[in-house]
């Protein structure tokens, strides 16, 4: 294992160690949880693996936050679906740890992923004894990678993308190929993918859909109704603008939100809901604003109110409401997920910033999915889709065949995880 590596994770691990007994209790930033969420996690983890009684195959599943977690899930069910299993999951990152910890239907443990020093790889793998592990899309951990190759416990990579200006291609990339070379098989999302593994000199790539899919699809066949949501969008065409996320989003959704007044109502569903975030919204609001807080099954919605989710957890359920749907985080390198409303047959408009992504490039293509980079240009696409009744219906079969040749495979994944194929 890379020196360099080990050292700089060692002091990493150290840091955030002292970090963590330092920090108060009533700290809430997202350093202060990801650091007390990790004192005595080894101690943690033994005990509740010793304490838990195992059924079947014990996989581990490892995903870094919520957007990984989605791509999981379905995983998860068709595991259960096929055989008896024990499902332990980790997270990097307090949002989803903290999260899933509170309602996991399906998982037996959750906890948070000790740092990647060898000592907490050999300990963590030593308390979990897992049969099958599972990483999402990105998630290379060397020191583990290395352990459960020495301990022959197949090891898989679900979701990736290999692109070439990735770690793997650059000069200081030999130890993440190297732990790349652990996995029995990566289901890659695209041909590139695959063509740059082989590159990288493994013949292990296997070409998948993305199990995001499946799992969006689950949550649309989910039965859902809202009082609130269904009183605001009650005959009337709705612009929703989901995972609002930045200055350059609430720039674009607000002004939209404002000229579309006396043709949609809008509902926007920001990424951050502390109060702060939702009065930068607010004063950029020239119409009624109501927050859903604050409403009920009774309350008088008129035209030109704009409606504000200040509650977490129904936009993949709101999005159904959608005539027309905008997805934030398009300015930054994290946008959003576009599948979540493209399952229901609504056109989806995004930011520029979609180079490492393939779904919007693919939703494009067919006709389904559109950028924009201006508050202007938000504006005149949900003005031009909703005015054109024929295009809404064309994009809705569009749609549903889109998705449709994309499900499926959390079943082709889930079969090499049981069978452990290589």
């Amino acid at each position: 294992m890379n020196p360099v590596y080990n050292s700089a994770v060692n002091c990493a691990n150290a840091l955030l160690n002292l970090y963590g007994k330092c920090t108060g209790s009533n700290s809430r930033s997202k350093l202060s949880r990801f650091a007390r969420g990790r004192n005595g996690i080894i101690r943690h983890i033994t005990a509740e693996m010793d304490s838990l009684e195992r059924k079947g195959i014990t996989v581990w599943i490892h995903a870094a936050s919520m957007g990984e977690y989605a791509v999981a899930r379905p995983i998860i069910d068709e595991l259960h679906r096929r055989c008896e299993c024990t499902i332990v999951m980790t997270f990097f990152s307090p949002s989803g740890y903290e999260t899933v910890s509170r309602r996991h239907p399906g998982i037996d443990r959750v906890f948070y992923l000790p740092i990647d020093t060898r000592h907490n790889a050999e300990a963590f793998l030593d308390a979990v004894k897992p049969d099958r592990a599972v990483f999402i899309i990105s998630e290379i951990w060397p020191n583990y990678l290395q352990q459960l190759k020495f301990r022959g416990v197949p090891s898989y990579l679900v979701s990736a993308i290999i692109r070439p200006d990735s770690s793997y291609f650059k000069w200081y990339g030999k130890t993440f190929r190297k732990a790349l070379s652990a996995f029995n098989k990566v289901f890659v999302l695209n041909d590139d993918s695959l063509i740059n593994l082989k590159m990288l000199g493994s013949n292990r790539g296997e070409l998948s859909g993305d199990p995001l899919f499946d799992n969006a699809t689950l949550v649309a066949a989910t039965p859902w109704h809202d009082p609130v949501i269904e009183n605001f969008c009650h005959g009337r065409d709705v612009f929703v603008a989901g995972s609002v996320n930045d200055i350059n989003d609430i720039a674009l959704v607000t002004e939209t939100a404002n000229r579309t007044a006396d043709i949609a109502g809008s509902i926007i569903v920001p990424h951050d809901i502390t109060p702060d975030a939702i009065r930068l919204i607010t004063k950029r609001l020239t119409g009624n604003v109501k927050l859903y807080s604050q409403c009920t099954a009774d309350t008088a919605f008129n035209p030109g109110d704009v409606l504000i989710m200040d509650s977490m957890g129904q936009l993949a359920y709101l999005y159904r409401q959608a005539t027309v749907a905008y997805v934030g985080g398009g300015f930054t390198p994290l946008l959003h997920s576009v599948i979540e409303p493209v399952v229901y047959g609504v056109p989806v408009i995004f930011g520029p910033n979609i180079k490492r992504k393939v779904t919007p490039h693919e939703m494009m293509d067919s006709g389904i999915g559109f950028m924009v980079s201006t508050p202007a240009g938000l504006h005149d696409k949900v003005v031009e889709l909703l005015a054109d009744k024929t295009r809404l219906s064309e994009i809705r079969d569009k749609a549903a065949e889109y998705v449709n040749h994309r499900t499926g495979s959390r079943s082709r994944v889930s079969e090499v995880i049981i069978n452990a194929e290589s």
